[in-house]
C-alpha cells in the first residue's frame, strides 16, 4: 500500500524493507533496501565491515577526542544504498555518494532517512559511470571509498581508470570486499589487482585492526594509495 507511510516504492512495484546499522553511540543507521533488484538495491556484508571500520578507535575515539574524519572530503565509488557513505557523513565527514542513475533515488531516500544523524558532517549523491568523465569530483577527494565493487568482468578497466582519474597523490582509497571463489570471481579479482598494482600499492588491513564484531576472514579491507 503506498499511502502508508513507512512504505515507499522502489521502482514500480517494488517496495523497501529497512536494515538498521547500529552505531557505537547506540543510534542506528536506517537503510533501506529493495526486495527485489540487483546488486545496487541490498546491504552486502563488506558494506557494512567497511562503515564499522570507519568507527574503530584509529578513525574516531571520541573519549580521547580523535576524528579523522570531521572535515574530510570522501567520495564513495558505487554506493548502492549509501551505508558507507551515511556512516562516514555521521562521523563529520563532507560525502559524495556516487552510482548510476537508476540507483538515485534509493540513495536519496536513505539520505532523507537518516538526515537527523547527520550534524557536523554532509552527504550528497550524484551520479558517476565509472570510465567516464569525474571533472566534477575534483580536485582529488582525501578518501575514496568501495565496498564490494569488484565483481563484474567489464567494469574492472573502467573502474580502475576512474580510480587513476579520481586520486591524487594524497588521497586514500578505503576498499573492502568479500573473497567469492565461485564463477569468474576469482579471475575479475585477479584482473582488478593486477591492473591496480600497475599504479597503486595496496596495504591489507588486519582483522584486530577492524571491528571485532563486523568481520570476516572471507572480507578483506585494504588501503590503497598511489604510487609515487
Amino acid at each position: 500500500d503506498a499511502a502508508s507511510p513507512d512504505v515507499v516504492l522502489c521502482s514500480p512495484l517494488l517496495q523497501y524493507f529497512v536494515r538498521e546499522i547500529e552505531k557505537n553511540n547506540g543510534c542506528a543507521l536506517k537503510v533501506k533496501q529493495c526486495y527485489l533488484g540487483d546488486v545496487g538495491c541490498v546491504v552486502w556484508d563488506a558494506a557494512i565491515v567497511l562503515a564499522k571500520y570507519l568507527e574503530t578507535k584509529q578513525f574516531y575515539d571520541p573519549s580521547s577526542g580523535t576524528n579523522v574524519w570531521s572535515g574530510r572530503t570522501l567520495l564513495e565509488l558505487g554506493a548502492g544504498t549509501g551505508v558507507v557513505g551515511l556512516m562516514a557523513a555521521t562521523l563529520g565527514a563532507q560525502v559524495t555518494v556516487t552510482d548510476l542513475e537508476d540507483l538515485q533515488t534509493l540513495l536519496k531516500v536513505n539520505i532523507q532517512e537518516n538526515q537527523e544523524l547527520i550534524s557536523s558532517g554532509s552527504i550528497t549523491a550524484k551520479v558517476l559511470k565509472w570510465g567516464e568523465d569525474v571533472s566534477e569530483f575534483l580536485p582529488p577527494p582525501d578518501y575514496i571509498l568501495m565496498a564490494d565493487c569488484i565483481y563484474y568482468e567489464q567494469s574492472v578497466v573502467p573502474l580502475v581508470e576512474s580510480l587513476k582519474l579520481l586520486s591524487g597523490p594524497e588521497t586514500c582509497i578505503i576498499c573492502c570486499y568479500e573473497q567469492r571463489t565461485e564463477g569468474v570471481n576469482p579471475e575479475v579479482e585477479k584482473q582488478f589487482f593486477e591492473l591496480l598494482q600497475q599504479n597503486f600499492s595496496c596495504e591489507k588491513i588486519p582483522s584486530d585492526r577492524q571491528d571485532p564484531e563486523f568481520c570476516s576472514p572471507d572480507i578483506h579491507i585494504l588501503h590503497i594509495r598511489r604510487k609515487a
